[in-house]
């Protein structure tokens, strides 16, 4: 048995936006990394067992939080680990005190909308989630903003 097999729960470990292999995994999917660096982000890599399952983390803007860059490493895509990463990282946003969860997509909006978010018109969202720098200039205004309440 592998030691991704028997380990059913994926776990969130704490790392800055230095790491190189986070960089180079966002990289790989086309997600954003030119604010990897930047002051308030959160990022964690996702292992289950021993493996790197994935990566993902949010920026908190008051009760507020940005979900930031979740992505499954290729050869753990299609067994859940997405659905259970972002439970994580929203419970995590939770404990840290955000009360709704954000995120901007382009081509991910199902999947997310299957965990509860929303598209939302970008009027109607929070002036800091709007500021920042992945919904002011890094994700293209074709990019759809998505919303969902968080719970404990």
């Amino acid at each position: 048995m592998g030691a991704t097999e028997g380990a059913t729960s994926p776990t969130l470990l704490p790392l800055t936006g230095h790491e190189d292999a986070l960089r180079s995994a966002l990289e790989n999917a086309d997600l954003p990394t030119d604010d990897l660096d930047d002051a308030g982000r959160t990022f964690f890599r996702i292992a289950r067992g021993v493996d790197t399952v994935g990566y993902g983390g949010y920026e908190l803007h008051g009760d507020n939080a940005l979900l930031r860059s979740v992505v499954i490493t290729p050869d753990n895509r299609h067994r859940g680990l997405g659905r259970r990463a972002t439970d994580l990282l929203l419970r995590r946003a939770y404990a840290d005190g955000a009360r709704t969860g954000y995120l901007l997509t382009t081509n991910a909006a199902p999947f997310f909308e299957t965990l509860g978010f929303r598209p939302i018109d970008r009027a109607t969202a929070p002036t800091a989630i709007l500021q920042t720098r992945q919904a002011a200039s890094l994700c293209p205004a074709s990019a759809v903003l998505l919303a969902k309440p968080l719970q404990g």
